[in-house]
């Protein structure tokens, strides 16, 4: 398949049904990206290493893996023999059928975005993949986008039953720091446009902010600031690459009123001035 047909930042139609190897998702390794549409992915066969959001995922075989719109993914490798199955919704057409809401809930109710199934189950997601397939293939296409309504029911259905069957990855009752780490991670990946100091989010999670700092640092062998610092150059390094704004532009975007201060953020936490960065091959 044609790299050119995997959208780095929203599917080009209402849903796009597809398959990647190794080779073409390296490709896509040398910068992150957001990702605005939804996506279900399956590891037919392989390894990976990838960033979601602000924390990293290995990926092996039979990994079934949901990402949810605003997403930002980073992918640092794949191995040669790597297989990807995919089905991507538009945010358009998630916004028509209202359903982000319901991806983001069934994230939030994992420990990861990754569910790992048995080859059983695995073999039934190759089954429905390649009957989809099947059917946007005919011409006329007999996958309309109203019938696609239906099978994202079904995969969302699907993943929330794979989920909750395997253990390790369901979110169960935990200590305290853990808690506290998780909700912060949200609330940064929800404010760090706006809110650049762990004072702010101790506030808002009306904790004290020594307790918010050990708790995370307990947790994640990070510091806050880190994860808060994390998430901006993410944002800052897709927005380099993928658009045309101009720096100070970005800078405002991400909560820098002073776009000489965004540099010097940027290159401290990266090594290379934005312009320098946008530049780089």
């Amino acid at each position: 398949m044609d790299s050119n047909n995997i959208p780095l930042l929203d599917c080009p139609v209402d849903y796009l049904i597809g398959d990647a190897s190794g080779k073409v998702m390296n490709e896509y390794g040398r910068f992150p990206c957001k990702i605005q549409c939804g996506v279900y992915a399956y590891m037919v066969r392989g390894t990976a290493r990838a960033t979601i959001n602000i924390n990293e995922y290995t990926f092996s075989q039979d990994d079934v893996l949901l990402l949810e719109p605003g997403s930002f993914l980073l992918i640092h490798e794949f191995s040669e023999d790597a297989l990807v199955y995919y089905i991507l919704f538009s945010s358009s057409f998630l916004e028509k059928n209202t359903f982000g809401n319901r991806m983001s809930l069934t994230a939030l109710q994992l420990r990861t975005p990754i569910v790992h199934i048995t080859p059983e189950k695995g073999s039934v997601i190759v089954d429905l993949y390649n009957m989809l397939v099947k059917a946007s293939n005919t011409e006329p296409s007999m996958l309309s986008s109203q019938k696609m309504v239906h099978v994202f029911n079904l995969l969302q259905t699907t993943y929330s039953e794979y989920a909750q069957s395997t253990d390790e990855y369901v979110i169960h009752p935990q200590d305290r720091r853990t808690e506290i780490y998780q909700d912060y991670c949200q609330l940064v990946l929800k404010h760090y446009h706006e809110w650049h100091h762990v004072s702010q989010y101790a506030t808002a999670m009306r904790i004290t902010l020594p307790h918010l700092c050990s708790s995370i640092r307990q947790a994640s062998d990070r510091t806050a600031a880190d994860v808060i610092n994390d998430a901006i150059i993410t944002d800052a390094k897709a927005q380099l690459k993928l658009t045309t704004l101009q720096i100070k532009e970005i800078a405002m975007s991400l909560g820098f009123e002073n776009v000489a201060f965004f540099n010097r953020f940027f290159k401290t936490h990266v090594g290379a001035t934005p312009k320098a960065y946008r530049a780089a091959e």
